[in-house]
């Protein structure tokens, strides 16, 4: 049955996501009408500007004004893909108050403001839905969300970031340097003119923040995210990985502490085995891996960006919303009951590859190995080359915590012989 009330849509923004999302509502609007209870037509349409062409969408729906457009009281759901903390924040706070549930792909704005938002959907009876923010057309945060409901999750880890899991892959396979790799992904337009928020980890870490707080009931601001870049990954480390059998990754990990009483989040750049899920996904693909008591590994992979893909995961979320407000039901609300603290970096159990500068000259190995002992670190395994009274050691530890490993390599760089700490990778995935 479709009841004879069409429901209302705000769009606010209509750029490369926002265009999809309105042509998959016109070319679909037989089928969601069907699939919803009752029809569903745009009420509106905010731009910046007004004057450029968009195909599909009616000129005199849109509008410049965006805050009248989401306060507007007949409107039955906004759907925000403007992106950024402002105007988006206080447009979706003028949707809630004028009753409107809410669908939104900002991914910096939850991790930013996540609770308030939340609060803010409870205090108006309305729905927040968010399932485009992390990993594009990846249903991923609502298996989290439901389908794990019953389940604890122990661990994730993913690739999150198309931009740079393409420059990893450019690397890896052509032998390119990082300079290299990121003017051929601005060129394919993988990467934007300004690239920071991608290469530096911003991205990739205010997804971590999202999929950290629903896998563990718990808040984590993009604050509590330890962040590394990709911009210091050489051709160098990218090639003493592959001796190690390994890939380098920029991976967003999530876990929670043996004890259960904590939790982490974090992203940098890491070496993983060869024979790990993740290491096969190649060029702007996204993926993350799931560690669950019961459920054991589950691994989700698709297109993680794109107008279409992202479009993708933004209706299936104004459907779940405008089902509701047909049915008058309401989608699930915050979890965040655990509280546990997200710990520092320093507590994290983990491994590092180390490759040091160092002369050529005997027992600079067994002072290395001295100093790694002094830090209650073991080492796992040593290489060494040498020619013309310089030597290249590369070593690589046991699981340790963070802090000490990093207290081992400030160290090291205050010895003499020890010309320079070339790089320093973690490794994960084992």
């Amino acid at each position: 049955m479709v009841s004879a009330r069409p429901l209302k849509v705000a769009l606010l923004g209509c750029g490369v996501v926002g265009s999809q999302v309105a042509h998959l509502m016109t070319t679909h609007a037989h089928d969601l009408a069907a699939r919803i209870g009752a029809p569903v037509e745009l009420a509106g349409v905010a731009v910046r500007r007004p004057d450029r062409v968009r195909e599909g969408v009616p000129p005199e729906l849109v509008t410049t004004d965006a805050a009248a457009l989401a306060a507007r009281e007949d409107i039955d759901v906004a759907v925000e893909v403007i992106g950024g903390i402002e105007p988006a924040r206080s447009l979706i706070a003028a949707a809630f108050e004028a009753g409107a549930s809410v669908v939104t792909a900002n991914k910096a704005l939850l991790a930013e403001d996540g609770p308030a938002l939340y609060a803010m959907a409870e205090k108006h009876g309305a729905d927040l839905y968010y399932e485009a923010a992390v990993a594009g057309a990846i249903p991923l945060l609502r298996p989290l969300r439901e389908s794990l409901a019953g389940d604890t999750v122990n661990r994730v880890l993913g690739i999150v970031n198309g931009t740079t899991n393409f420059i990893l892959d450019r690397m890896e396979s052509s032998g390119m340097g990082y300079g290299e790799a990121l003017a051929e992904a601005t060129a394919l337009g993988y990467a934007e003119a300004d690239p920071t928020a991608d290469v530096e980890g911003f991205d990739a870490a205010a997804k971590a923040a999202i999929l950290a707080g629903i896998a563990f009931h718990t808040r984590v601001r993009l604050d509590d995210v330890h962040r590394e870049g990709l911009t210091e990954v050489t051709a160098a480390d990218i090639a003493s990985a592959r001796r190690m059998g390994c890939t380098v990754k920029l991976l967003a990990i999530c876990e929670r502490a043996a004890d259960g009483r904590s939790v982490t989040a974090r992203v940098h750049p890491a070496m993983i085995p060869l024979t790990h899920p993740l290491a096969s996904v190649r060029e702007a693909y996204n993926a993350v891996f799931v560690e669950a008591d019961s459920a054991g590994r589950l691994m989700f992979y698709g297109p993680g960006a794109g107008g279409a893909p992202t479009a993708s995961a933004v209706l299936g979320d104004l459907v779940a919303a405008c089902r509701n407000k047909v049915t008058g039901a309401r989608g699930p609300g915050e979890s965040a009951y655990t509280q546990l603290p997200v710990a520092p970096m320093g507590e994290v159990v983990t491994r590092y590859h180390i490759s040091l500068d160092v002369a050529d000259k005997p027992g600079v190995l067994s002072q290395v190995a001295a100093v790694f002992a002094d830090h209650d670190v073991s080492i796992d395994t040593v290489r060494q080359q040498g020619k013309d009274g310089e030597a290249s050691l590369v070593v690589v530890t046991h699981r340790a915590p963070d802090a000490a490993l990093s207290a081992t390599v400030d160290t090291l760089r205050g010895l003499d012989t020890v010309r320079g700490v070339a790089s320093i990778m973690r490794v994960e995935g084992e």
